[in-house]
């Protein structure tokens, strides 16, 4: 049977406690743009305001999304402390190059937030790696409202046959994927 199927994740939308704070982040951390920003109700079925932004040309890579209405946390929310109602646990953005994640990485340590994990290389078969999956290097950081974010290079690619390609082309034979 054939299925339907997506193309790729575009976007990411997620709640914040201040947008002037978390647009500011955004700019001058990943250097996001300001796309366009709305209020809330500006589109009668719409209750909160609305940001987007983009990395590219794109309309909008992240919407930030504030409820005027709601009171929120005044401080970052602990990350995997087990309390509270399921929510995401990271987004990833992805550099085109080793050497723009480094600068992102350096840019990210020269503004001192914190790294929360990494850099580490996600690898069960490199000698460098740590273990786990996807063959790829990355490190993660929170931005204001304590939302986890990844910066990673050099994603694994998965052949037609369902065999992983790192970074470099190469095949890494007897690593199979669950579905092909």
């Amino acid at each position: 049977m054939t299925h339907a199927r997506v193309s790729r994740l575009q976007h990411f939308a997620m709640e914040v406690s201040d947008t002037d704070r978390s647009i500011e982040f955004y700019r001058q951390v990943l250097g996001f743009k300001l796309t366009e920003r709305h209020a809330a109700y500006e589109s009668a079925e719409i209750p909160v305001e609305l940001t987007f932004m983009r990395v590219g040309e794109q309309h909008h890579d992240l919407v930030l999304v504030h409820n005027p209405i709601k009171t929120y946390h005044q401080k970052p929310m602990p990350q995997d402390d087990g309390s509270g109602a399921p929510s995401f646990h990271h987004f990833a953005m992805e550099c085109d190059s080793r050497a723009d994640w480094l600068a992102v990485l350096a840019h990210v340590q020269k503004l001192n937030i914190p790294i929360v994990r990494g850099p580490v290389v996600h690898s069960f078969t490199d000698p460098l790696g740590d273990g786990t999956w996807g063959e790829n290097e990355a490190f993660y950081f929170l931005d204001p409202d304590g939302h986890r974010i990844e910066i990673f290079c050099d994603m694994a690619a998965i052949d037609a046959d369902g065999v992983y390609r790192n970074a470099k082309g190469e095949r890494l034979e007897g690593v199979q994927v669950d579905e092909v």
